[in-house]
């Protein structure tokens, strides 16, 4: 029976909510359930710390390098087939790598894994936009508090399940979080394309609903040229820059300040925690806002205050800092919901996904290295925090540029037919 009107409306939309929600709990897996047990993968793959360091630099490069391919891969085989398909190769790159027995076959499968998430990351704002362009804030709300999730679990149950099980065990057996997330999208590719066409028909009758671009029409070759798309990006990479920085030097920051090697982890944990309202909120706050450069500019504040706050007196009032640097990635969400918002159609959203998510994770990869080679040069931390605080004005400017109230269609020259889409999967278009 064809899945029509309202009924066809609510399961198909509650199938694809479901998958979203699991890919989002997948997306960060294999970064964060490996560096709590580190030190038990080097002995056993032989991994020396020059690889180890080398292994620390894989996820932001990986997600540069493949989430650009994405809109490629998409175009080819449609967002859907290529979420399945990336989801699936993070699920081979986790089980692989925890039978390695070399240091060159735990940092392949490792890219592997990473791979498929980078993929996954670009994919799912334009499945939200496709499935949900009446509901784009709290979708996109749910699925960002599902990646702090992703990123807050797996090194919680990661030495537990290590002692228990042994660390070849625990971590790959977060690839079943892969094969669950997987389903939903199955489930969606292996519908009949009648039932398809009648669910893509009423989306299409949504009030919010703007119809895609057709493949033959794409942007991708152009998205470069959009100040739009620019400012997004570097904001997205100044805000991935200052994330990665944090989680890989706060933890020395607080040792030379004079606290225990075990605070650091206490207080990232913090950091963590405090980016979950954010991810709930910024959202929604967002979608009401025909310019939310506020939004971005208060969590600058955030990020200002509690740097300047751990370089002056990091005892005075270290978890007010760590609340306020915790805030700061505030801008993240903002950033995925940005996607939906400066875009009219669901292929427009893959593009400028893809372009925001590779630009700024290779802009990010240079900030743990360069920060490193600033506190190493000088064993004092005045010139990192000058380095960060630029890159916090280089994001405002940015920023301004990103919230302004444009669509990224109508930067980047000529648009495809008003009624052309990117196909649904197995759309004979």
């Amino acid at each position: 029976m064809l899945l029509t009107g309202r009924t066809a409306w609510w399961r198909g939309r509650v199938v694809v909510l479901v998958g979203i929600v699991l890919v989002a709990l997948n997306l960060r897996i294999a970064v964060a359930a490996v560096s709590p047990i580190l030190d038990a993968v080097r002995v056993d793959v032989a991994l020396s710390p020059t690889l180890a360091g080398v292994l620390g630099t894989i996820p932001v490069a990986s997600f540069a390098l493949f989430g650009s391919l994405a809109p490629m891969v998409s175009r080819r085989l449609g967002l859907e087939p290529t979420l399945v398909v990336a989801t699936l190769v993070s699920v081979l790159g986790e089980v692989a790598r925890s039978t390695a027995t070399t240091s060159a076959g735990f940092l392949g499968w490792s890219v592997i894994a990473l791979a498929g998430m980078g993929m996954g990351n670009v994919l799912l704002p334009p499945l939200v936009k496709r499935y949900f362009p009446d509901r784009i804030g709290p979708v996109t709300a749910v699925y960002s508090v599902a990646m702090s999730f992703s990123t807050a679990i797996p090194p919680l149950l990661a030495v537990p399940l290590a002692n228990r099980l042994g660390w070849r065990v625990a971590l790959g057996s977060w690839g079943a979080v892969g094969v669950v997330a997987a389903v939903p999208w199955l489930v969606v590719v292996v519908r009949s394309a009648t039932a398809r066409a009648a669910l893509a028909g009423v989306l299409r009758r949504s009030p919010r609903h703007t119809p895609a671009l057709d493949s033959r029409h794409r942007g991708e070759g152009r998205v470069w040229r959009s100040p739009l798309a620019w400012g997004l990006a570097v904001t997205f990479g100044m805000n991935s820059l200052n994330s990665y920085v944090i989680f890989a030097w706060i933890p020395q920051l607080l040792i030379d300040a004079g606290f225990g090697e075990a605070a650091g982890g206490r207080w990232l944990a913090v950091v963590a925690i405090f980016g979950l309202p954010a991810s709930l909120v910024v959202p929604l706050v967002a979608t009401r806002l025909r310019n939310p450069f506020w939004v971005a500019t208060a969590f600058v504040g955030c990020w200002v205050v509690g740097y300047a706050g751990l370089l002056v007196a990091p005892s005075a009032a270290v978890g007010l800092w760590m609340v306020l640097i915790g805030l700061g990635p505030g801008t993240f969400p903002l950033l995925l919901t940005l996607i939906n918002l400066r875009t009219r159609t669901s292929a427009g959203a893959v593009s400028l996904s893809g372009f925001t998510q590779g630009v700024g994770y290779a802009i990010a990869a240079i900030g743990p290295l360069l920060v490193g080679v600033l506190y190493g040069s000088t064993g004092r931390w005045e010139a990192p925090f000058g380095f960060l605080f630029v890159t916090l004005v280089v994001l405002l400017a940015a920023g301004w540029v990103a919230c302004r109230p444009v669509m990224l269609e109508d930067t980047w020259g000529g648009r495809g037919p008003a009624d052309g889409s990117l196909p649904l999967s197995g759309d004979p278009r």
